[in-house]
């Protein structure tokens, strides 16, 4: 298994089942179930345990050994892919200035309702406190949710496909929730739902349906990554976490 140690692995097998779902996606006509992110996260994980078998190890050392290595080198460029979205912000920052006030409070009080409506599931599910910790920073993008998890004693590999759901399901809905919420005259919600709950791939479909909606998206991910920081860690202590 040494051989398949090169960090060039990771990257390939990461590109590979990405252009994999892409080819499925567009073969069923955008079929929600295979939304090229979802496929690759599923398929990638079925290589693992089929090397794992393989090789007669477990799927998490056949992860540590064969994956990680590349796998750190795609993630990396998480951080700087969403510093990017400061161009479609800063492109329609007079919205923002118009609308200011509305958008911090709507995300800061969403964001506190949604630590609340999120520990009372995951409690009522049975998860113990690091499957709740493991949950409660999912409303940030991934490159801040993953450290932030961690230093509340969380597990980040759950926070990790918990954020890839949702931006799988908010791309495949999107069209959808903005219909049934009645938000295709309202731009500004529109983009700030989208970037809350489907943070970058839920921005870049914002961005698709138009500038402010992509603007406001990026605003929802850069405020909901300051609020999570600020606000989780002091949540969780008081919820005893």
């Amino acid at each position: 298994m040494s051989y398949l140690s090169n960090p060039l692995f990771g990257v390939f097998l990461s590109l590979a089942v990405f252009m994999i779902g892409q080819w499925f996606f567009k073969k069923s006509n955008g079929f929600f179930l295979f939304q090229p992110l979802f496929v690759a996260m599923v398929l990638g994980i079925a290589i693992l345990v089929v090397l794992g078998k393989s090789f007669d190890v477990s799927t998490a050392q056949v992860y540590a050994k064969t994956y990680k290595p590349g796998g750190d080198i795609i993630f990396w460029f998480l951080t700087p892919a969403t510093i990017a979205f400061a161009v479609p912000l800063y492109k329609r920052n007079d919205v923002v200035k118009k609308n200011w006030g509305i958008i911090l409070s709507s995300l800061v009080i969403g964001t506190i309702v949604s630590l609340f409506a999120i520990t009372i599931v995951a409690k009522s599910f049975g998860l113990d406190e690091i499957g709740v910790a493991s949950m409660l920073s999912q409303s940030a993008t991934t490159a801040i949710a993953l450290p932030l998890t961690s230093a509340i004693g969380g597990n980040a590999s759950v926070t990790a496909m918990a954020c890839i759901l949702n931006a799988v399901i908010i791309y495949a809905l999107g069209n959808k929730l903005v219909k049934w919420f009645k938000l295709k005259e309202d731009p500004v919600g529109a983009g700030l739902g989208l970037g809350t709950a489907g943070h970058t791939i839920g921005s870049a479909f914002a961005l698709e349906m138009g500038s402010v909606e992509g603007a406001m998206a990026a605003v929802a991910v850069v405020v909901i990554g300051l609020v999570d920081n600020l606000v989780v860690p002091v949540f969780a202590h008081l919820m005893g976490i």
